[in-house]
C-alpha cells in the first residue's frame, strides 16, 4: 500500500476512535432514542465551562447597560415557569438535578431565547411582549430551549466541528496543504458553528420540550400557538429565534403528532 494511503487510513482510524457514541438522555414517552457522537476529549464539563464563561459575560454586559431585568412581573414569571420545567429535567437525566441551574430575563427587543450547556437559561422581553406570549406558550419556548441542552446538542455540533477539523488538518498535513489545509479547518469549522440545528436536533428539541411542559403543568397545545405566532412574527424577515430555530409546516405536524402522547402527563398535573 502507497505510503500516504496507509497513513490516511491511519489518521481516519485515530479520528475515528476518538468519537463516542452516547444517549445523554432517556427517551421518555415521546421516545428520544438517536444516539449521538461526541468527541472523546471534549467533556460535557469542558463545554459547560466554556458556556458559563460566556452567559456571564452576557448578564455583565447587561447589567451595566441596565438591562439585566431581576424584578419586573414577566422576570418573576420567567423564574417561575424555570423552575417548573428544570423540576422535570431528571426525567430525561438525572445529573440535571445537580446542575447550576441559572435564569435570566434580558430587556431587549429580540424576540430570543436560549438554554446553554450546564443550564443556563436567558430570555429576551421581547420574545415575551411583542408576542403576547402565554404562561404555556414561554413554558413551550423555555421547554425547547431546556431540551436542547439536556441533549447537550451543543457539544453535539462542536463534535463535528472538531472531527471536520481534525480530518481537514490530518488530510492537508499527508498531502502537503500546508497553510491552506489549516485555513480550510477553519472555514468549516467556522461554517459549522454558524449553521442552525439539525432538523434532528430540533425535533427532539420540540418534543422533549413538549414532554417537560406537560409535566410541569403546561397545556402541550400551546406549543402549537407558541410556532404559529412565530412563523407570523418580524413581518418580512424572521425574528432572531427563528434564524437559529429553523420553522415550517412539518414541525407543527410533528408536534401535533406528539402531543397525544403527552397528553396525559398533563392531565395528571390538573
Amino acid at each position: 500500500m502507497n505510503t500516504p494511503f496507509r497513513l490516511a487510513g491511519l489518521a481516519l482510524c485515530s479520528l475515528l476512535s476518538a468519537c463516542q457514541a452516547v444517549n445523554t438522555t432517556s427517551g421518555g414517552v415521546v421516545g428520544v432514542e438517536r444516539k449521538q457522537y461526541m468527541f472523546s476529549m471534549l467533556s460535557a464539563q469542558e463545554v459547560d465551562s466554556m458556556y458559563a464563561k460566556a452567559y456571564q459575560q452576557t448578564l455583565s454586559e447587561a447589567s451595566s447597560q441596565g438591562a439585566l431585568d431581576k424584578s419586573s412581573q414577566n422576570a418573576k414569571r420567567v423564574n417561575a415557569i424555570a423552575r417548573r420545567l428544570i423540576a422535570q429535567a431528571p426525567v430525561f437525566r438525572a445529573d440535571a438535578a445537580q446542575w447550576d441551574w441559572q435564569v435570566s430575563l434580558i430587556k431587549s427587543d429580540e424576540l430570543n431565547a436560549n438554554c446553554g450547556p450546564g443550564g443556563k437559561i436567558i430570555v429576551y422581553s421581547g420574545l415575551i411582549t411583542q408576542l403576547q406570549l402565554t404562561d404555556a406558550e414561554l413554558a413551550a419556548v423555555m421547554g425547547h430551549e431546556i431540551a436542547h441542552a439536556l441533549r447537550e446538542h451543543s457539544r453535539e455540533a462542536m463534535s463535528k466541528a472538531y472531527g471536520t477539523q481534525m480530518a481537514t488538518q490530518m488530510g492537508s498535513a499527508l498531502l502537503g496543504l500546508g497553510e491552506l489545509g489549516q485555513q480550510m479547518a477553519g472555514t468549516g469549522v467556522e461554517y459549522l458553528m454558524t449553521l442552525p440545528n439539525s432538523r434532528a436536533n430540533e425535533n427532539e428539541a420540540d418534543i422533549i420540550g413538549l414532554e417537560l411542559s406537560a409535566r410541569a403543568g403546561y397545556d402541550p397545545n400551546a406549543a402549537i400557538s407558541l410556532w404559529q405566532k412565530m412563523a407570523q412574527a418580524g413581518g418580512g424577515a424572521p425574528p432572531e429565534f427563528m434564524s437559529t430555530h429553523p420553522s415550517s409546516s412539518s414541525r407543527i405536524t410533528a408536534l401535533q403528532a406528539a402531543i397525544p402522547k403527552v397528553m396525559p402527563l398533563y392531565e395528571q398535573t390538573r
